[in-house]
């Protein structure tokens, strides 16, 4: 089961989406609301796997909730402009729908969520693994082998101890799959900061390899790793 939210101030839109949502047994909408700040409360008590966020909204537009999110699950935006749909394609958004929104891209949508190529499991030894499609052939990559992960073009390239995999997949995405020790530290990276040996207060290191830190995510970056002790 997928539990869906809902953040869109038009009440005709949300129910036109729960309408929809309904029409598929794999939905299940846990919350549909007009105020993103009930919805950033509600985050953080509960979790969702996919928001169906609307872009123009009082108080916190969509770009502004989702850039909000330290882990955010994965997102389809919807608004009746298209000006922001360059922006939320750097945030690696699953999908971008235009209002009215109807029936036929929705499913379209979906079917983008539903073909995620990515997954992750906990082996009864409890070492937690990210399960690719590499080459045509599926891989396990354990959690504690992975340095980082960047975004390059419509493709991921991860990083591990013995080698890089290449793979047609977002950091939305992959993000929503991995654990609490892997920060967004850049637009384009993703950090396992479990194996960082050094920061400063614009890049992490991991031994001698150099990973980003944008001024947007630095507060997380260096709260989360406690840098106060390592800077440089």
């Amino acid at each position: 089961m997928i539990k869906v939210a809902i953040v869109d101030d038009e009440v005709l839109a949300r129910k036109v989406l729960e309408d929809y949502c309904s029409k598929i047994e794999t939905l299940e909408v846990a919350v549909s609301t007009g105020n993103p700040l009930e919805f950033i409360n509600f985050i953080q008590q509960d979790t969702v796997d996919l928001i169906f966020l609307d872009i123009e909204m009082p108080e916190l537009n969509g770009m502004e909730v989702l850039r909000s999110m330290i882990n955010p699950p994965k997102v389809i935006l919807t608004t009746a402009y298209s000006d922001y749909a360059l922006e939320s394609y750097n945030y690696g958004v699953v999908d971008y729908l235009l209002k009215p929104i109807k029936i036929e891209r929705f499913l379209k949508a979906m079917n983008k969520v539903s073909a995620s190529k990515i997954s992750s499991t906990k082996k009864e030894s409890g070492i937690e693994e990210l399960q690719i499609k590499h080459d045509g052939m599926p891989v396990n990559i354990p959690f504690q082998s992975i340095l980082y992960i960047q975004s390059f073009g419509n493709y991921l390239k991860i990083f591990t101890d013995s080698r890089m995999y290449l793979i047609s997949e977002t950091l939305i995405n992959i993000t929503t799959l991995l654990s609490d020790n892997f920060q967004r530290t850049h637009k384009s990276y993703i950090t396992n900061l479990d194996r960082v040996t050094k920061a400063t207060r614009t890049h992490l290191f991991i031994e001698n390899i150099k990973v980003p830190v944008s001024t947007m995510y630095k507060v997380v970056v260096f709260k989360k790793l406690e840098v106060i002790k390592i800077i440089k």
